[in-house]
């Protein structure tokens, strides 16, 4: 079930729409009823595999932010990824990190949006999905987009970020 579109967005979200706009993404900003700061209330909001939910995710690597976009349903393996990533160890940033960082608080990050371009990781499990699901600056605001337009927008790097699986999967 798609959410339907809202006809104002919260400032925040409107600077994501503007990037996606300006970037040729084509996915339009939604506005959800009930919070999708996790992944599994993103999931349970819009219907879909948690899996298809890209997770943004803040961390500091050698004293600068850095952007992991994960699948739902993954966790970071910090040291596998910094090693594959080729950077010295990731550590999550804090609420107030993320924050500066990105100007979005935590549970609505989105993949832009951002002060300033962030290093990004697109986790190689997200083109599994044809469509996935990513914050738009709140908790409360998503856009649909595949693993290609993320890279596109970000300038990313396409990496696995479990540990225990080459592929990623």
């Amino acid at each position: 079930m798609e959410p339907a579109a809202p006809p104002a967005l919260p400032p925040r979200s409107a600077q994501v729409a503007a990037a996606l706009a300006a970037a040729g993404i084509p996915g339009e900003v939604h506005l959800l009823a009930d919070s999708a700061r996790t992944a599994a209330e993103a999931a349970a909001a819009l219907g879909c595999e948690v899996g298809a939910i890209a997770n943004s995710l803040v961390f500091l690597s050698d004293g600068e932010p850095v952007l992991v976009l994960t699948s739902g349903r993954h966790r970071v393996d910090t040291a596998a990824l910094a090693a594959r990533w080729g950077r010295g160890p990731l550590r999550r940033a804090t609420p107030e990190q993320v924050r500066e960082a990105t100007g979005q608080a935590i549970g609505g990050v989105a993949p832009t949006g951002h002060p300033r371009p962030l290093p990004t990781v697109v986790d190689l499990a997200l083109t599994d999905y044809p469509r996935i699901w990513a914050a738009a600056g709140t908790p409360h605001t998503v856009f649909p987009t595949t693993a290609d337009e993320l890279l596109r927008l970000t300038g990313g790097t396409l990496l696995p970020v479990v540990g225990d699986q080459p592929d990623g999967r």
